[in-house]
């Protein structure tokens, strides 16, 4: 991959994994769950032509970014403090912040938390969720009603980890599935892992899959070469802390995001609809526009990295930076 920098950097008292592009101002990329920097690869290399430093970094706990044992070091707040670190040791003083999925909660609060250091942000998939007057899970007990839902089951340690990394290329086939026109109204009307039957594991409930279109087979080797030698636990650890990030961030009550904003939707994801981005304008008042990605499941910026880059390369020209 002799397109792309690595390099290594120690940063908020971890060693992080970083690739970069391309020269100008910088865009940081962060990934989701279970992914690495390399499913922003088509988006660094578009980055890099257009004229920007494109940056993904491996988040903590991910492929060779350190994975650091305790629970309690994959806080919101560690998380955040990995990337104003990271852009510290890089020589970066603002950055526009791209996440995805798990990242885009990430992006989201570094721009409530770091806003000197944000100048712009964009969430994939993901949209703004202002604090919840309960905890989330709190609130998922409630709608689950003792049924199974994913995000409950990835709270107990060791549990999911052991499930998951048992065959960690037919995990990865599970998540990174394709979403078919002849079933996409059915796993949209009930997302499998979210609801259901309590016993059993979450595999069971994705099944089985191919290797998708979006994904070539050189591709899918990174990351299942990645998550065979790391296993799933520093990834799963970032849900282990969704309470503990509820109950430490009382002060973000009603907080609104002020830099400039995008969000790109995707019309098949079925756990993060894009529904669920309407009346963003109410938390993010400098929302730009929000985009909708037709055709496109949960993995966008690997689907569809063509409508993504053209979305990006936009909206970081309308800033002028």
């Amino acid at each position: 991959m002799a397109e792309f920098n690595h390099r290594f950097l120690e940063a908020n008292g971890i060693r992080m994994h970083v690739v970069e592009a391309g020269d100008g101002f910088p865009v940081l990329l962060c990934h989701g769950f279970p992914e690495i920097w390399y499913s922003w690869r088509h988006q660094l290399r578009a980055l890099a032509q257009a004229g920007y430093r494109a940056i993904a970094p491996d988040q903590r706990g991910y492929g060779q970014t350190s994975a650091p044992v305790e629970v309690k070091k994959y806080t919101i707040h560690h998380l955040v403090g990995d990337l104003t670190s990271l852009l510290d040791g890089l020589g970066i003083e603002k950055a526009v912040i791209v996440g995805h999925d798990w990242g885009g909660v990430v992006t989201w609060n570094m721009a409530l938390l770091a806003p000197h250091r944000v100048a712009g942000v964009v969430g994939v998939n993901t949209p703004f969720f202002p604090r919840l007057p309960v905890s989330p899970l709190t609130l998922m007990r409630e709608m689950a009603q003792g049924r199974f839902h994913y995000i409950l089951y990835f709270q107990e340690p060791g549990v999911a980890d052991a499930e998951l990394g048992r065959d960690v290329r037919r995990s990865l086939r599970a998540f990174y599935q394709e979403m078919r026109p002849e079933n996409r109204q059915r796993v949209q009307e009930n997302p499998p892992g979210v609801f259901g039957p309590r016993e059993g594991g979450l595999l069971e409930r994705l099944g089985d899959a191919p290797l998708p279109r979006y994904i070539l087979e050189q591709d899918f080797e990174v990351f299942a070469r990645a998550f065979e030698e790391t296993g799933f636990t520093g990834g799963l650890n970032w849900y282990r802390n969704m309470e503990v990030n509820w109950e430490t961030t009382a002060y973000l009550s009603g907080a609104k995001v002020q830099a400039p904003a995008l969000m790109i939707t995707a019309e098949w994801d079925p756990v993060l609809r894009p529904e669920m981005a309407e009346g963003m304008q109410r938390w993010v008042p400098n929302l730009t526009r929000t985009i909708l990605v037709s055709e496109c499941g949960h993995w966008t910026q690997q689907e569809k990295p063509e409508e993504v880059n053209a979305a990006l390369i936009a909206f970081l020209r309308e800033l002028d930076l």
